[in-house]
């Protein structure tokens, strides 16, 4: 990896690799800190994805992650696995995710597909790619596919239209941190602690200086994610990273009442652009 510049990443930057070219989900990040709201496909039912995506849209997201349900979600806290196994009991599915997704795409901000390996092998790679381009899909998580592990595979992936969005941790090194940007487009998103999903009363302490640190040394926009759950500590992300990753605290409200959900990412999204500096 050719080391990036002190400027790389400078809030709104979009990806600084020269060979590349920005894509819907790196261009997201122009201009001001970026909202991305979680919503589990399927969840309460999958008749309500479509609409609920249109909602977080109109809430003000930039970027969308739509999680594919998946039977034994290990990065997952109990908010999220509870939701993905009601969707599942409702019979949400990937072929049906990616049929929701078709239907509203042209009017959502890009889509990012939150996905275990499994359900994509279940389909097949190949016919899974095609058909996200197809529904609309601008990038690609996969929560459980280290960088390195399959490398044919990883490849096949990168080949698609679909940005391939990293993960790291506090306890990725500088050296793993390097070769996971250098396969990867459209943001890293960063886990702001060690563990699974799930909304947290307060910030890590040492989050603030480990964002400085990335972002001076990574060609691709940071988002922070796990643990994010209200507007304040939205602003307070937003002030130091190129986006603010809200899941649980969301799919909680949606238990709720549809209407706490909207109201909650709407507040979100105003704190996480107002928070921005």
């Amino acid at each position: 990896m050719t080391p990036a510049d002190p400027g790389a990443g400078s809030r709104g930057a979009a990806p600084s690799d020269p060979g590349a070219t920005p894509g819907r989900v790196a261009r997201a990040f122009e201009g001001r800190t970026a909202f991305i709201p979680f919503l589990s496909s399927g969840y309460p039912t999958p008749f309500d994805t479509p609409r609920l995506l249109g909602a977080l849209a109109e809430a003000g997201a930039d970027i969308i992650e739509l999680g594919v349900p998946f039977s034994d979600p290990l990065a997952d806290g109990p908010t999220i696995q509870r939701a993905s196994w009601e969707a599942l009991e409702r019979g949400a599915t990937l072929a049906g995710t990616l049929a929701g997704l078709a239907e509203l795409s042209a009017d959502l901000p890009p889509v990012v597909l939150f996905s275990y390996l499994n359900p994509i092998l279940r389909m097949g790679v190949d016919r899974f790619l095609e058909r996200a381009e197809t529904a609309g899909a601008a990038g690609l998580l996969v929560t459980d596919l280290p960088v390195g592990a399959q490398p044919e595979l990883e490849r096949r992936l990168a080949s698609s239209a679909l940005a391939l969005i990293p993960l790291a941790a506090p306890t990725t090194t500088a050296a793993r941190l390097a070769t996971i940007v250098d396969h990867a487009s459209g943001f890293l998103y960063y886990i702001s602690r060690l563990g699974v999903t799930g909304a947290r009363a307060a910030l890590d302490s040492g989050l603030s200086a480990r964002i400085e640190e990335l972002r001076t040394g990574v060609r691709l926009p940071v988002a922070v994610g796990f643990g994010i759950s209200t507007p304040a500590q939205a602003a307070a992300v937003s002030a130091i990273a190129d986006g603010v990753v809200v899941g649980s605290a969301l799919i909680a409200a949606l238990g709720r009442s549809e209407e706490e959900f909207v109201d909650l990412a709407a507040s979100l999204a105003d704190a996480t652009h107002a928070g921005a500096v």
